[in-house]
């Protein structure tokens, strides 16, 4: 006891000392950024005087803009010096606060003495600038605190490996600057810490981990061997957090190479972006591109169709079990996600190359400049060695001087002559400006008025012909529509697969009412592709696909395709495999579509999310369930209750929301199977409760009573889940499985569950024990 006293002291006086560093540099460096702000402002206001400007001789243009871009160099240089500085004060906040979360000794084999180690979200130096107060928790020394316990251990740095022993491992728990608990520990974080921070409500926006990495996650983050790195991580697991801190850790390992725009994440949905937007900027790095695939597709094809969303698809899929076309459109869903229709896309592409790419006239006030059939004829003429999209570049060039020499001829028409007899006197001078800046002519030939004529008839075509040119360039002579749908014209009658003739018939309805379902979404720009030239983008280097699971082999080799450079981290759970297409076929989590790769994989399979007794009760939904392991942190059973009627459920799932309210929980989440059902809640309480209803438009929450769709709460936690309706009615086919499993993993706290009538068939798996039916 005495011991611990003495360690208590002795570590709550060292946080005082560093405390005081942290506020003795703060005051220095807000001293400086008051000098570089005054500086910047006297530049600002400076900047023309202390710049020579002389344009009579070209020799004095040149020193002119040479005096200019010195001004500017200075300027920018200035101003990136104080987003410096106030970069390490937003640190020194931060660290104020808690500045380190943990400590470890470590003797190195062959010296006499310890180093003694802490560990904080940011470096330290002292006072002097020699030696470390706190280490970052992405230095490679301080690896160790992750992956070992006191006894022998190692990290390696750039040059070699540095071996010795870890003769002591401390963790602290420290707010607004003051020691609240500290313990010695074992492996990585203890039960201790994860009590801590797992007891807390849950936030509407995720939070840093980097006081609680446990081993798995530290491989995670800090792996640099794998092109792919595939992570399956039960529900609550932490692989998203561990992705981000991989982030982090990626930024200050290669920060001479690498930026935050080097780096995009592909996650399921808006929500999601902005419930992690935090985590980031909370380490002191900036957040990195983001976006769906839905944003993507949309911005590729939004202009062509309207464009379905997962979501759509997914309500389809759950309300339209009567449609005639629904067996059709389950089937096209399997099959337009696999390899098997990316190769008959392949091959359609290389008939292409020999004859029927389909094009459209080139009109100008309803007249054909050139037909649809002299662009094929043109196309095919060409060496069909050349590939298509360089093709399409040679006929680009060729449209072009068609349509100039049209654009000449037009020139003399009446209709021209027509418009510049109308032609007010603003529109007039805003041409005669034109013209001038072009240097067309001076002020004193202005008045020539045959000159006049023909300038202002040039310039009146020139400005009609415009749009037409830009669409050529755009390759809008193209008929991508057609292109898309003769596929599978050509194809009808071919055994491709599975009721594959009524597939096609169905796909060309849709295109004909200028409808993209989402199973096409990926295809058609594969094709387009195909035809126009890849999209490439290169200055991404590394690609966080969140959801890995909603993702389909198809896409997956067309992501590869659109960032050919770049390394992937590849986060999921199969158990949460919810969209149709991810039903018993492989996903991005799918080891064999990384066969001939250099990828590895992590599971994790440990929650930490949500209580033991939720764990324990959920994991029974789904197959494979036993596999997953609950933390240790006990709450009360998941309670079901069955009611008869809709009147009386509305009663319960208020009584409950007032109860759970009365417990403090802070974000109570209503999880319905569908938009429709959550819009039915929604209707049901927001006369009696401040209520809020999500759907796939929402874009960020608060706290309070959420009503949403099982599927937009994936990637999201809540003090306490009410599932609306878990009736046999609701939850009865074997697909909706995994649906259900992840509504019910979201709960950090509580989970009830209500039914109408019989509760789902997924009960049945579920050992009675694990819940309390009241």
């Amino acid at each position: 006891m005495e011991k611990q006293n003495a360690d208590w002291i002795q570590e709550q006086d060292r946080l005082e000392d560093v405390l005081k560093v942290i506020e003795s540099k703060k005051a220095a460096i807000e001293a400086k950024v008051g000098n570089v702000k005054s500086e910047i402002i006297d530049l600002r206001n400076a900047f023309w005087e202390d710049v020579t400007v002389n344009l009579d001789e070209p020799d004095d243009v040149i020193e002119t803009f040479q005096s200019i871009k010195q001004q500017s160099e200075l300027l920018g240089e200035r101003e990136r010096n104080h987003r410096q500085i106030y970069k390490q004060i937003k640190i020194l906040e931060r660290l104020k606060d808690s500045p380190y979360f943990g400590r470890f000794d470590f003797a190195e084999n062959g010296e006499t003495s310890e180093q003694t180690i802490y560990i904080g979200i940011a470096s330290l130096l002292d006072e002097a600038e020699d030696d470390f107060l706190i280490f970052d928790w992405r230095a490679p020394i301080s690896s160790m605190y992750y992956d070992y316990y006191p006894g022998q251990a190692q990290y390696e740095t750039q040059f070699e490996t540095i071996e010795g022993e870890m003769t002591l491992k401390r963790q602290f728990i420290i707010k607004n600057g003051k020691l609240k608990t500290m313990f010695d520990t074992g492996v990585t974080i203890g039960d201790e810490m994860l009590q801590e921070v797992l007891g807390n409500k849950a936030n509407t926006q995720m939070k840093s981990i980097v006081a609680t990495i446990q081993l798995e996650q530290n491989k995670i983050i800090r792996n640099e061997k794998s092109r792919y790195l595939i992570v399956q991580g039960v529900a609550g697991s932490g692989k998203t957090s561990a992705a981000l801190q991989r982030v982090a850790y990626l930024l200050y390992r290669y920060r001479e190479q690498l930026s935050s725009n080097n780096m995009m994440l592909f996650s399921p949905n808006p929500l999601f972006n902005s419930y992690v937007a935090t985590v980031l900027p909370e380490l002191g790095e900036e957040n990195m591109q983001q976006s769906t695939f839905q944003e993507y597709a949309q911005y590729r094809l939004g202009s062509l169709f309207d464009v379905e969303d997962p979501f759509s698809q997914m309500e389809y899929l759950l309300t339209e079990m009567e449609n005639p076309d629904y067996d059709v459109r389950l089937q096209a869903i399997h099959y337009k996600a696999n390899l098997e229709f990316k190769a008959l896309i392949d091959s359609y592409a290389k008939e292409l190359e020999k004859q029927g790419l389909p094009f459209k006239d080139i009109k100008f006030k309803k007249k054909i400049i050139v037909s649809k059939e002299s662009i094929a004829e043109y196309f095919y003429s060409l060496d069909p060695s050349i590939s298509i999209p360089n093709r399409l570049i040679i006929v680009t060039e060729w449209l072009m001087k068609e349509v100039i020499k049209f654009e000449r001829k037009e020139r003399k028409k009446d209709w021209v002559l027509q418009e510049a007899e109308l032609m007010d006197k603003e529109d007039h001078l805003e041409i005669f400006k034109q013209l001038q800046k072009k240097q067309e002519f001076s002020e004193e030939t202005f008045d020539d008025y045959e000159r006049e004529e023909k300038l202002i008839a040039k310039e009146i075509v020139r400005k009609y012909f415009k749009p037409i040119k830009a669409a050529i360039k755009k390759l809008a002579y193209l008929d991508r529509k057609a292109i898309y749908k003769q596929l599978f014209t050509h194809t009808k009658e071919q055994k491709v697969t599975q009721h594959w003739s009524e597939i096609c018939s169905y796909t060309i309805e849709k295109l004909e009412q200028n409808h993209l379902n989402y199973e096409d979404t990926t295809p058609f720009i594969y094709l387009q592709d195909l035809i126009e030239g890849k999209k490439s983008n290169t200055s991404i280097r590394h690609l966080f696909i969140d959801e890995a699971q909603d993702y389909s082999p198809f896409q997956f080799e067309y992501l590869k395709q659109l960032f050919p450079n770049c390394r992937m981290t590849i986060l999921g759970d199969y158990n949460q495999a919810i969209y149709a297409h991810s039903m018993n076929a492989p996903t991005l989590l799918s080891p064999e579509l990384y066969e001939d790769e250099n990828y590895e994989v992590i599971e994790l399979k440990k929650s930490y999310r949500s209580t033991k007794e939720i764990v324990e009760f959920s994991k029974g939904i789904v197959v494979g369930g036993n596999e997953i392991q609950a933390f240790t942190r006990s709450g009360s059973l998941p309670h079901f209750k069955e009611v008869e009627t809709r009147e009386e459920l509305h009663k319960e799932v208020l009584s409950k929301i007032k109860e759970l309210q009365d417990k403090g929980h802070e974000t109570i989440a209503v999880i319905c199977k569908t938009e429709a059902e959550s819009k039915e809640a929604f209707e049901m309480l927001k006369n009696e409760v401040p209520v809020r209803l999500m759907n796939q438009e929402t874009y960020h929450f608060d706290k309070g009573i959420l009503v949403l769709p099982s599927y937009l709460a994936k990637g999201i936690e809540f003090d306490a889940v009410i599932i609306y309706n878990a009736s046999n009615q609701v939850y009865g086919r074997e697909y909706e499985r995994k649906l259900f499993y992840t509504a019910c993993t979201r709960a950090m706290h509580e989970l009830h569950l209500f039914s109408i009538g019989q509760r789902s068939f997924f009960f049945d798996e579920i050992e009675q024990d694990k819940y309390l039916e009241v």
